[in-house]
């Protein structure tokens, strides 16, 4: 029962950073439920939390939503979602592992290069990123620090780049959750600790 309390409390002041920044609460909730459940139940379990967490931000900010970036973005995210939940369920942890810090590694130049550059991201960059990081939020959960350049590159900037990333990303989510569902991996045990 205590850890039950201490991972509430946790992810109360996790959903305080999200609601502020727009992402950050699955870096500081996963690693703990990682360690309480393991991999295979807490991707899951962190998908439910961000798709409560992502309905929460798109109904505050509902009004400045930009719904041509949302769907830019979503539209090849949706599918890249599926496919990489579905990659996250059939091949070796060790793969995932080695495939994302080669992809993290590979994203610190870029984005440097981006901001010395001073690169202004167009409405197909915003498709060619939400594939990209649609695979990747079907595998992982931490990817909200990577659609943040996007957005704001894009000129997205307060309740705008808020509402937006949080309406894309919700239906990155869904998209994830449903593959999950479809392959056995979102149990009631799962949903309920969701």
């Amino acid at each position: 029962m205590l850890a039950l309390s201490c991972v509430f409390a946790l992810a109360v002041a996790a959903g305080v950073l999200g609601g502020l920044v727009g992402t950050g609460s699955s870096l500081v909730l996963l690693p703990v439920l990682v360690l309480l459940y393991g991999p295979r139940e807490a991707v899951p379990m962190m998908g439910i939390a961000a798709v409560l967490a992502n309905v929460g931000r798109v109904v505050v900010w509902w009004r400045q939503v930009r719904w041509r970036p949302v769907f830019a973005y979503a539209v090849p995210g949706v599918p890249a979602a599926v496919l990489g939940a579905h990659t996250l369920l059939t091949i070796s942890p060790r793969v995932v592992d080695a495939a994302l810090g080669a992809f993290f590694l590979t994203m610190i130049p870029v984005r440097k290069i981006a901001a010395v550059r001073a690169w202004h991201v167009r409405l197909w960059h915003l498709g060619i990123a939400g594939a990209a990081v649609g695979f990747l939020t079907g595998l992982v959960m931490s990817t909200g620090p990577l659609s943040v350049p996007v957005f704001t590159g894009y000129g997205l900037s307060g309740g705008a780049f808020l509402g937006s990333e949080a309406a894309s990303a919700l239906l990155l989510y869904i998209a994830k959750l449903a593959t999950f569902g479809q392959l056995g991996a979102l149990t009631m045990s799962v949903v309920t600790r969701g």
